[in-house]
């Protein structure tokens, strides 16, 4: 028994190598084979959760593929557990588990390729994230496991001829000036340089990084990734073409198209219909307009001021809020008590229980289809479309300059964070402008983004009451990039400019609980539930 389970590992690793002998791919072959559609929706979201992480980290101010770029990046997969970290882990008892996670990076990639072949700023995000992904596994893979590297580059067919000696010393000094972190001869010695056409490390040349002569650039072999990089980026921008040319045979199956539509807009945060056990808030009508000024986004905080203002809110305002209240921890009875007592100051009682309170109860999953509705993530308020008198929206995307910038002043925003937050807002950056807004008011830093109302009071009771994460600490100068970040408009369906900062932390939500509750909970509509098989069928130009 024992030699022959000795056997069975030695098999399943031969198996899991010859499988994906590398944990790095260049997702040449699509994959192939059966996916549920459950399985097929979570391995997309946790991807575009990795994506998001990315694109959140490079807005933050750290200095792109650097050592701490990456080991931050890699603190976050740990810390969520995300299969990236597994794909690396080679160890006898957990072959199962390594295949799994390289399959899912198989897979996964190629669904967002499904997702994100369809335009043009579409494309240029994914590109742009997945190189960065594909830098930070080849750094931290070639710094803990550097005959992974070596495979990798076997497997790929990526030769580049290192120069020889006779040639390193007859160029010594150019390699010594050219080269951008070389200072001296003996900085030179045990140091391989790569002999390669100048067009295939634009990169180095444009930063003034490498040393060029006759049409070639001479690259050391720290630089090694950014040479693999550019191989990836422009194969993955080919073969992103040829997807986009497929995309009407796939456009046929309504099960993919269902899952695949506005998948770019997907909100991947917190499920804010349940409370877990343990983050439960309670709140009472006589606790809001204390904690508004303290724990609510703008967003919320401005209904709460027209409503005490004006004891009425339209029915966007209403939802909105009412949706917003019930997740911070407003019960049923206190809610409908909270809305008689504003709208009672407008109109008869029997007024407000004929019109009003049938939808606080909706609300809440008693009446009507009775189900548990989500409140509206940042992604959606910001897409909504605001009409005259509407109270709801996001302020820093719908309120015109002036009025945000006097808004935020009455709340006693510092100069210069209100510098920072007008700035970002002015480059469509509203859910980053938002976490700026949160560490000015708390005076603390927020490494997670604000991706969600109910996160933003949440975090902000956190800090209040002492349980703060690692994470925060003493709010820091932020200095964010001036690179476009996923932004969603309210004008048009597709993809445009803006910010997705999604947190990292939060549980993926099954397609149908999320579709169905937060962006239906003002109509409430059926949605069959999907359950088939999927046959993965992605093609990819030849090699």
């Amino acid at each position: 028994m024992e030699f022959g389970g000795r056997r069975v590992r030695r098999n399943r690793r031969v198996e899991v190598e010859m499988s994906y002998p590398s944990s790095l791919q260049f997702y040449s072959t699509p994959p192939s084979g059966n996916v549920s559609l459950m399985e097929f929706d979570e391995m997309a979201v946790e991807r575009l959760k990795i994506l998001r992480t990315i694109e959140r980290l490079n807005l933050s101010g750290q200095i792109k593929n650097s050592e701490e770029w990456v080991n931050k990046l890699y603190d976050d997969f740990s810390k969520n557990k995300y299969f990236i970290v597994k794909t690396e882990k080679i160890s006898d008892d957990k072959r199962d588990e390594v295949e799994a996670a390289r399959r899912q990076d198989h897979i996964s990639h190629f669904i967002m390729r499904l997702v994100y072949c369809r335009t043009e700023e579409l494309r240029r995000w994914f590109i742009s994230n997945e190189t960065d992904l594909f830098r930070a596994r080849f750094q931290h893979i070639a710094k803990s496991k550097p005959e992974q590297i070596t495979k990798f580059m076997a497997q790929n067919n990526l030769n580049f001829t290192p120069i020889t000696n006779e040639e390193l010393n007859s160029e010594r000094e150019n390699l010594i000036k050219g080269t951008h972190y070389i200072a001296g001869g003996d900085m030179l010695e045990g140091r391989t340089f790569f002999k390669v056409l100048f067009t295939e490390a634009l990169e180095l040349v444009k930063s003034r990084k490498v040393f060029l002569k006759g049409g070639f650039a001479y690259v050391p072999d720290t630089d090694l990734v950014t040479l693999v990089a550019t191989s990836f980026r422009a194969h993955l921008s080919q073969a992103l073409a040829f997807t986009n040319r497929a995309l009407p045979q796939l456009d046929d199956d309504e099960r993919l198209f269902k899952l695949l539509q506005d998948f770019d807009k997907r909100y991947t945060g917190n499920d804010y219909s349940e409370k877990k056990k343990g983050q439960h808030h309670v709140i009472t009508p006589d606790m809001i307009d204390h904690i508004a000024t303290k724990s609510f986004p703008p967003c919320m905080r401005q209904l709460n001021d027209v409503l005490r203002t004006t004891h009425h809110l339209k029915h966007g305002g209403r939802l909105t809020y009412g949706l917003f209240l019930k997740a911070a921890g407003l019960s049923l009875e206190d809610a409908l008590h909270f809305w008689r007592s504003h709208f009672t100051k407008n109109m008869e009682l029997d007024k407000f229980e004929r019109q009003y309170a049938y939808g606080v109860r909706y609300n809440y999953g008693k009446e009507g289809k009775r189900t548990d509705y989500t409140p509206y993530s940042c992604l959606k308020i910001i897409m909504m479309s605001i009409g005259p008198g509407d109270a709801h929206g996001c302020p820093f995307k719908h309120c015109d300059t002036p009025v945000l910038k006097q808004r935020l002043m009455a709340y006693g925003i510092p100069t210069q964070a209100l510098s920072e937050i007008m700035d970002l807002v002015s480059k469509s950056h509203y859910q980053i402008a938002c976490q700026r807004y949160w560490e000015a008011t708390h005076n603390a830093t927020l490494e997670t983004g604000i991706n969600h109302p109910n996160q933003f009071f949440e975090e902000s009771q956190k800090y209040i009451s002492g349980t703060v994460p690692p994470s925060q600490g003493k709010a820091t100068q932020h200095l964010v990039k001036g690179t476009r970040a996923v932004v969603y408009s309210s004008q048009s369906s597709h993809y445009s400019s803006g910010t997705s900062t999604q947190s990292t932390e939060d549980n993926t939500q099954a397609f149908s609980n999320t579709k169905r509750t937060e962006l239906d909970a003002s109509d409430a509509f059926d949605d069959d539930d999907d359950s088939a098989l999927l046959a993965s069928y992605v093609d990819t130009p030849e090699s």
